[in-house]
């Protein structure tokens, strides 16, 4: 049975690295650069440095939103949660037209370069090979991941000894001519500054795959660092290729036949690899221009389907786009932009595709590059990107006026391919989709006097977001467990008594005003609805003189009453377990985190009743933490761990990164430190990185 909404997390850093640099290896190398000479002449390489920077300021505000909010559909999700559902819609149904577009243009370029192989028509060969990447696409992303991470690693083997050998033949042989007194390089710059910068609008189609990884965000494990580093790595190496590359074309070929070379990848070849037996030089990089265009089809099929995914998810597309199959994989979706690639394929030709996906895509930059402010003006808490974009908000202004200057170079017909999207877009929200939802994006959090339009369940959506997110690098979860003070409430308090105790208790521990604490204990915020589970509170504070979180564990059995509130139902509930959480005023986002952590562990099966089964405070510690990052060992005789008995901790060898948080003796749990002696039958809770952990079990409970 087909089930809704969630996708698996399969995606490491080099499949990011891979979806991303081989969305991009296609006709920017192996097509447009003959095409785009003619706009600048023998500088066209550096137009392709130059669209590689100006896509700059977009891919730091799509790392950081992505980062933040690590959802399918990508432009689409960003723009919908920051400004709203109908420019949701115009983003992401522009967006998916033009990857499709762009995918159904590079699947061709799969079969016009199969022609040197197989007298087989082109569009056969394009529609098969379109069938066999929805095979894989079905199956899942990891699946397609490892063929795309196949033809990257192909590729980039064949480009680079491309490169190497192009300069070596150039600088360091006598049989092509210095650059320096090349003709090919006069006049330079055949079209001024104007040139270069329609060159540069021109191949920024070239870029958009780095792009491509914020749609399938959600499938990406630690995206707070696998995305932008894997965006930036891609950039690095496609922008070397490509600049280094190109320059070698302009050097090798006649400026004359490099302006009509629809090959001109495969023409140097012949130059440069005369060393290879007849003509397998040509052939090793016309396999490598249809690993291009096969990895961009692939990549765009696997990313552009992620499109209809999210929408449906939102209800601006119908529910059956939002469904995923049993390998995780969202089947309509997919089945939809396959048969739209094919349509493609069948109907339009290739010319101006690369300006009409320009220019939509330059309009949604320019909107991410707005939505980063909105997002970072809304004050929006649970708001909490594991990267943020360099010099902000400079470098989001620079990308909006980027996005403008280029757009106006793009030319009129693509301006008004972009505004009939935005047309059926608008349409499409007004007809079918704005009956269904009922929310606005974070630009009205920012607008005070739009505060009547905030959408509350916003707040609560990031917080869902920040939760499957989880803990980052350092936040002291698993400290503030081991340091939690535990008690049982006695049966005649009633709630306002029992924050008034604990307050109190803990004003004393943490020298902190009581009155303040009861106050913050009281007050309701915006997130408080994604806090509430049955028979469980989650009481939190923030105070600006402390440097690290401190935690009260309240049991209470048979329970004490609350009221409770979800949206608009309101009630009472017996809480049996209490959480107070006081986290330092200044690290607010870690106290989100801190919380998101709490309610993935509250939402275990039967948590409460676990809880008050364990029969001391060892046992519910241990029992909250739960994970691979905690180990309990009690030092017995004829046991390895017997080594530990009578010495000190500060004379134990242990990995660098755990740490014995806990030492259970006679009934009794204390912290212990270095000078603290170990004891036969001592128990001992050590936390750490789950290598060592792992290392520690299998050195002190793996043994017979």
């Amino acid at each position: 049975m087909a089930k809704k909404e969630k996708l698996k997390k399969e995606l490491g850093l080099f499949d990011v690295f891979s979806i991303s640099t081989g969305a991009m290896f296609s006709s920017g190398f192996f097509l447009l650069p003959g095409l785009a000479s003619q706009f600048t002449g023998p500088s066209v390489f550096i137009g392709y440095l130059v669209a590689g920077l100006l896509i700059l300021p977009a891919m730091f505000s799509i790392a950081e939103i992505s980062t933040a909010l690590p959802r399918s559909g990508g432009a689409y999700f960003f723009l919908d949660r920051s400004l709203g559902p109908l420019i949701g819609t115009i983003g992401g149904l522009g967006t998916y037209l033009a990857l499709v577009f762009k995918t159904a243009f590079a699947i061709v370029g799969i079969g016009a370069y199969a022609a040197f192989f197989w007298d087989v028509p082109v569009k056969t060969i394009a529609i098969a090979a379109t069938f066999f990447f929805m095979g894989l696409n079905l199956i899942g992303a990891k699946k397609t991941s490892r063929l795309q991470n196949f033809f990257v690693i192909f590729l980039l083997v064949v480009l680079g000894t491309f490169v190497v050998e192009g300069l070596f033949r150039i600088f360091f042989t006598e049989g092509i001519d210095k650059p320096s007194i090349n003709n090919h390089f006069e006049p330079f710059f055949t079209h001024g500054f104007e040139g270069v910068i329609t060159t540069a609008g021109f191949v920024f189609v070239s870029y958009l795959g780095l792009t491509k990884i914020a749609s399938v965000a959600e499938e990406i494990k630690n995206p707070e660092r696998n995305i932008p580093l894997g965006m930036l790595l891609s950039l690095i190496v496609t922008g070397t290729i490509y600049f280094l590359g190109v320059f070698i074309m302009v050097s090798i070929i006649n400026p004359t036949d490099f302006a009509q070379d629809l090959a001109p990848a495969a023409t140097v070849a012949k130059h440069l690899f005369s060393w290879l037996p007849g003509d397998l030089g040509t052939y090793l990089m016309i396999g490598a221009a249809m690993a291009a265009f096969a990895s961009t089809g692939n990549a765009g099929l696997l990313s552009s389907s992620r499109y209809p995914f999210a929408m449906g998810r939102d209800k601006l597309f119908p529910p059956m786009f939002s469904k995923v199959g049993k390998s995780g994989a969202p089947i309509t979706s997919i089945l939809l932009t396959t048969a739209l690639v094919i349509i493609f394929i069948l109907v339009f030709s290739e010319e101006g595709i690369a300006k009409l996906a320009s220019t939509f895509n330059l309009i949604i930059f320019m909107l991410i590059n707005f939505a980063v402010i909105v997002f970072r003006k809304s004050n929006i808490e649970s708001y909490d990107p594991g990267f943020k974009s360099p010099l902000y908000p400079g470098m989001q202004v620079a990308g909006i006026f980027i996005s403008l200057v280029l757009i106006i170079y793009m030319g009129w017909m693509a301006i008004l391919f972009s505004g009939l999207i935005t047309f059926l877009a608008v349409l499409w929200y007004n007809y079918y989709a704005k009956g269904k939802v009922k929310r606005e994006g974070a630009v009205f959090h920012w607008f005070a006097l739009l505060g009547k339009n905030q959408h509350v369940e916003l707040e609560n959506e990031f917080m869902t977001i920040l939760k499957e997110k989880g803990l980052r690098q350092g936040d002291p979860f698993d400290t503030t467990i081991i340091k939690a003070r535990i008690v049982t409430a006695h049966s005649d308090l009633d709630f306002n008594g029992l924050v008034d105790q604990v307050s109190d208790s803990l004003s004393k521990e943490m020298a902190i005003d009581k009155e303040f604490l009861v106050t913050e204990f009281h007050t309701l915020s915006a997130i408080d609805p994604a806090l509430v589970m049955p028979e469980v509170s989650i009481q939190y504070a923030r105070y600006e003189k402390i440097e690290e979180p401190t935690l009260h564990i309240v049991l209470a059995n048979p329970g004490i009453s609350k009221p409770v509130g979800k949206g608009d139902i309101q009630s009472v509930d017996h809480i049996k377990v209490f959480f107070f959480l006081v986290n330092p005023a200044k690290e607010f986002r870690l106290q989100l985190r801190m919380l998101s952590r709490l309610m993935n562990i509250v939402e275990r099966e039967d948590f409460v009743q676990n809880m008050l089964l364990q029969s001391n405070d060892r046992e519910i510690k241990e029992y909250l933490l739960h994970n691979e990052r905690f180990i309990t060992v009690r030092l017995l005789k004829n046991t390895t761990q017997a080594e530990m008995i009578g010495k000190q901790l500060k004379d134990i060898k242990f990995p660098s990164d755990v740490l014995v948080a806990l030492v259970e003796r006679d009934g009794r749990s204390f912290a212990p430190h270095g000078y603290t002696v170990m004891q036969e039958n001592d128990v001992l809770t050590i936390i750490g990185e789950p290598r060592s952990i792992k290392q520690m079990f299998d050195l002190y409970m793996g043994q017979p």
